[in-house]
């Protein structure tokens, strides 16, 4: 017995990707929109996909039709996209959208758009729950855009349930900018040494793309308006992820600890590098959508790495990762500043 209709925005990336089959496997008849129309090979023949440029006037209107009894968007962002979805909620059963934590700010109004002040690094509270501070809504930047989203979002609730999903740093196959490269690279060039910022020990709490389709699952069965943390069940330090890369990879790297921030020279910072641990709470999606976790990071991790390989297998990786390189840039991969580094560290030691 299926469960109803159900649209995906944003199908054919990394979280849509895994939404899809998550739906279908419960019950719902899925169209999966995108802007190239593709599908995933691992999608089941039934799943019907759609070519869609969501920001086209009128386009995805259009595409609905009579619409639908839920509608997941992975790609939402700012207040034209709340205008839009709230616009069609008569023809919307009830939402579920990606959002970010990338919205909170701490007690002092610092947050992710601060991070690379000299001072600027949050602190937040361990864990972070909703109901933490956010940033002001407007256009600046991620962050405000995504809390301008929710807040119109949520405003719109007597005639558009829509349940948010404030995303960790996502991980798994798939990914445009997946933070293990970092690992995973050095590991490929033979690379016995590295370098980590803040003592190996910033935490950024990560969610693999199977735990957000679960929530996605679990929020279409249960319509509300809600706002709710997204995370793996741990959220482990910057350390503890690369000696889990060396794990699968059957490599050995000697750390070399950093205790302050990097450098000028960016030796030792790292995709997840903060000051301050970010880490969710997510005692609310427990309790408001029996959420469980489907997996962790060190289950998931054999799987991301082994796609991460492929896909730099006989490509530099600005041209597999070119969102990485838009990301963090050269630094992330100068091994001339490292070694210079680690000579000098030699010497003093």
């Amino acid at each position: 017995m299926t469960k109803g209709n159900a649209w995906v925005l944003g199908a054919t990336g990394q979280i849509g990707r895994a939404a899809v089959r998550s739906l279908v496997e419960d019950g719902w008849e899925v169209t999966a929109a995108s802007l190239g129309g593709g599908r995933d090979a691992r999608w089941d023949e039934g799943v019907r996909t759609r070519a869609l440029d969501r920001d086209a006037e009128g386009a995805l209107a259009a595409a609905l039709g009579d619409g639908c009894d839920v509608l997941v968007d992975m790609v939402a962002y700012g207040a034209e996209h709340a205008r839009q979805l709230t616009g069609l909620a008569d023809r919307i059963g009830s939402a579920v959208v990606i959002s970010s934590g990338a919205v909170y700010e701490d007690d002092r109004g610092r947050s992710f758009d601060t991070q690379d002040d000299p001072d600027g690094a949050p602190h937040y509270p361990v864990p972070i729950r909703e109901s933490q501070r956010t940033l002001p809504a407007g256009d600046a930047t991620y962050g405000t855009r995504k809390i301008g989203l929710e807040r119109d979002l949520l405003a719109a609730g007597d005639t558009l349930p829509v349940t948010l999903l404030r995303a960790g740093a996502v991980h798994g196959e798939h990914c445009r900018s997946p933070r293990e490269l970092y690992f995973v690279k050095r590991l490929l060039d033979g690379r016995d040494r590295r370098v980590l910022a803040f003592g190996g020990e910033s935490r950024f709490h990560p969610v693999h793309v199977s735990n957000l389709a679960e929530l996605i699952r679990l929020a279409a069965r249960r319509p509300g308006s809600r706002v709710l943390n997204a995370g793996d069940p741990q959220a482990p330090t910057v350390a503890e992820i690369g000696a889990a890369v060396d794990a699968v990879l059957g490599r050995t790297t000697t750390t070399v600890l950093l205790a302050g921030a990097p450098g000028e020279d960016g030796v030792g910072g790292t995709p997840w590098s903060s000051a301050h641990p970010i880490v969710y709470d997510m005692t609310a999606a427990e309790r408001e959508l029996g959420y469980r976790p489907v997996t962790d990071y060190a289950q998931s991790l054999p799987a991301t790495v082994g796609w991460i390989a492929a896909q730099l297998d006989g490509r530099n990786w600005t041209e597999a990762f070119p969102a990485m390189l838009r990301a963090y840039g050269e630094k992330l991969f100068d091994y001339a500043a490292e070694d210079a580094w680690l000579a000098a560290y030699d010497r003093r030691a």
